[in-house]
């Protein structure tokens, strides 16, 4: 079971690995990084980077996993994109749009008795940690950073529902980062999703749909736009 898994991962970064620009030219200057809420749809072109490039109308490079961790210990999946520090690729980036951290809460701690998890991901002043530290490296290499929540549950019986606490806990401290550094932006989308409203989630409730990875990228471009 444990080998399926892993080739399911491998085959998954291998994928998007293949996937990783949504158009090329000789100097991008936006990069997305990050797990599936920025991953979702690149294979049709209708991901948050695809949203992205289509407002602004200029190339973006997609280097998002799904399933993505920030803490990620194996190193062969991890170096090639399971682990979010690596998706890094140099280049002359002005933007860094970046998330984060669910799957670390969902899959390493299942949203419960997650304290320790979370304080190694950001400290509760949201000044050390694993973010903070890539975060910081980002900016030392001169980019800006858009850091993007993630979308709530519309209390239709998502499987993440149960996570709430934890997220609401994991954004209260990315904020509070981005806070301490204008070149940092934290995007929230708890007012994102309506109550009752299944459109924005794909089947599985848990990923963004169409619809959301749309109105993601058009938020995205709407601070880039404006700085």
């Amino acid at each position: 079971m444990r080998k399926a898994y892993l080739l399911l991962v491998l085959l998954t970064a291998f994928l998007s690995a293949c996937t990783e620009t949504v158009s090329r030219n000789e100097n991008p200057r936006i990069l997305t990084m990050g797990d599936s809420l920025l991953s979702a749809h690149a294979m049709t072109k209708k991901s948050v980077s695809d949203s992205i490039e289509a407002m602004l109308g200029e190339q973006v490079v997609d280097r998002s996993v799904p399933g993505a961790r920030i803490v990620y210990a194996l190193p062969i999946s991890g170096a090639m994109g399971m682990k979010i520090e690596k998706q890094f690729t140099p280049g002359d980036w002005d933007w860094v749009v970046l998330n984060g951290g669910g799957n670390d809460l969902l899959l390493g701690c299942g949203c419960v008795l997650c304290k320790t998890k979370l304080n190694r991901l950001i400290s509760y002043n949201g000044k050390y940690g694993e973010i903070p530290r890539l975060v910081s490296s980002l900016r030392r290499k001169g980019a800006r950073v858009i850091y993007v929540g993630y979308l709530r549950s519309p209390g239709l019986g998502s499987p993440i529902e149960h996570c709430k606490k934890d997220g609401d806990e994991l954004e209260r401290r990315i904020d509070m980062m981005a806070q301490e550094d204008d070149g940092i932006y934290y995007l929230s989308l708890q007012d994102l999703v309506p109550y009752g409203d299944r459109s924005y989630h794909g089947l599985d409730m848990i990923h963004p749909s169409v619809k959301a990875s749309t109105e993601i990228g058009k938020r995205i471009a709407k601070i880039i736009a404006q700085q």
